[in-house]
């Protein structure tokens, strides 16, 4: 069976998770700090399909964790915070976690968005994961960015905002529909998250010239990626 790596100094959140768990037929691993999760990381890592890892914790805290777990692996990570504020959130993100959840949240809604990721990586596995055009390639199989034969230090949700838009040329996303299908949810927050994170993806990509391509912003709508007229 599948494990999912659980992660809160909170015996009874814990518990409330791995009982959800099971019923998804996921078998839990739980740890209580930091220290603890990455040992039992390191010893499952193979099997681990996805954590929830809580971000003030014993030892380690879960960015700690997070930024540990990222340089073995690019499992899907979804951070709890007790705190709503958007440096948690971001700083999640940037960091390399999928998405985030908000104390107290509904058990429920934490399973659903497990099923959302785990759905949306198998999805993508049943098709081609690399995808090149001009100078740029991105490789899914080790989340792997290059530009002009130099390597981008993009973060995990980065490169899947690229992935999508280059797989899908021209055609207009909306903050929505890029929210739904990069985190996988019906995203109920604040859509300047697409913009942060495009920005900061457009930033790393304008440090080298490319011509034949371009992620456009339509304005009033979204963004596209777009090939230029004259490649083909």
């Amino acid at each position: 069976m599948d494990k999912i790596l659980i992660v809160d100094d909170n015996e009874q959140i814990t518990s409330i998770l791995a009982t959800y768990a099971e019923k998804e037929n996921l078998s839990p691993l739980v740890a209580f700090d930091g220290e603890e999760a990455l040992a039992l990381f390191q010893k499952h890592s193979k099997e681990i399909q996805i954590v929830l890892l809580d971000v003030m914790m014993p030892k380690l805290d879960g960015f700690s964790v997070c930024k540990a777990i990222r340089k073995m692996s690019m499992v899907p990570i979804i951070m709890i915070t007790a705190r709503g504020e958007d440096f948690d959130k971001i700083m999640g993100l940037d960091i390399g976690a999928d998405d985030y959840v908000v104390k107290p949240f509904s058990v429920k809604e934490v399973m659903a968005r497990v099923r959302a990721i785990l759905r949306r990586l198998n999805q993508t596995g049943e098709e081609s994961r690399i995808y090149k055009v001009g100078k740029l390639s991105i490789n899914m199989e080790d989340y792997r960015v290059t530009l002009d034969d130099h390597a981008l230090a993009l973060t995990k949700k980065e490169i899947e905002l690229l992935w999508t838009f280059a797989k899908n040329k021209n055609k207009v996303f909306t903050r929505e529909n890029l929210l739904d299908s990069i985190w996988g949810y019906e995203y109920c927050g604040d859509s300047r998250t697409v913009d942060s994170h495009i920005k900061r993806l457009r930033a790393k990509l304008d440090e080298y010239a490319h011509p034949e391509w371009d992620i456009k912003t339509i304005w009033g709508v979204g963004y596209r990626f777009e090939e230029s007229k004259d490649e083909k």
